[in-house]
């Protein structure tokens, strides 16, 4: 047994030694093998599970999935601290500065009338501290590992930002263009009606992602519905849709 002072309550820096010991000899010899590669996957889960506890709006759950992200970080930064390239107070120092830099209307003197000014500063300032000398190069920064119906919506903002139109009217022309002389054989012409969808959902203030997944939720209690009606033969995919669930 390894030497652990056991408390009442724990803090980050209890966190921090605790992965020190199962990292360490005589710690745990799964978590001690464990490398970036092989717990990313990890990562992305407990962040989507604290999504999902902020969805559920269970303060409960929440507490427990941030503490779950927060492993992730304490984990990979003490990966990397093995290394010799960077610790925990590392991240907290970086974050911190971040924060401090990207508002200057709360620690300079810069003035801002409203959250719009607010966030146009903030993205010319991620700009110039990323070293970003055009927009491509923003619009080639966002990950390619969103999911697709996200990383759309982010493009679109961003080529925005850089003056590009994409107007409510833009967007319903080129989807009434698509539609009316689409091939079902063309792929690309179908992407594209997502790609317009999801930022003609972005321009009216809805995350594509969240109102696909309710879209979803809906059409699996219609379903439901219907099944349990005996009325599933005789409907189509757009009718299920459509039908409001019985509450």
């Amino acid at each position: 047994m390894v030497e652990f002072e056991f408390k009442e309550k724990y803090n980050v820096d209890d966190l921090l030694k605790i992965m020190s010991i199962l990292r360490g000899e005589g710690g745990c010899p799964w978590d001690a093998v464990q490398t970036h590669s092989s717990i990313k996957i990890d990562l992305l889960e407990e962040a989507y599970e604290a999504y999902d506890a902020i969805t559920q709006n269970s303060s409960e759950m929440l507490r427990e999935e941030l503490g779950d992200l927060l492993l992730q970080v304490v984990f990979h930064s003490r990966i990397e601290e093995e290394l010799g390239s960077f610790d925990f107070s590392d991240v907290a120092d970086e974050i911190c500065k971040k924060l401090i830099v990207r508002h200057p209307h709360v620690f300079s003197d810069t003035k801002v009338k409203d959250a719009d000014e607010v966030l146009k500063n903030w993205d010319s300032i991620k700009k110039q501290t990323k070293e970003q000398k055009s927009f491509s190069e923003t619009l080639l920064a966002v990950p390619e590992v969103f999911p697709s119906l996200m990383r759309a919506a982010k493009l679109g903002k961003r080529a925005f930002r850089a003056g590009v139109d994409d107007s409510e009217q833009v967007l319903l022309t080129a989807l009434k263009d698509l539609m009316s002389d689409i091939d079902k054989s063309d792929t690309k012409a179908l992407s594209a009606v997502l790609f317009y969808t999801a930022n003609l959902l972005r321009i009216k203030g809805v995350d594509p992602e969240e109102a696909l997944k309710d879209f979803n939720d809906s059409f699996i209690q219609n379903f439901i519905k219907a099944e349990n009606n005996d009325a599933l033969k005789g409907k189509n995919l757009y009718t299920l849709s459509m039908d409001k669930p019985s509450d």
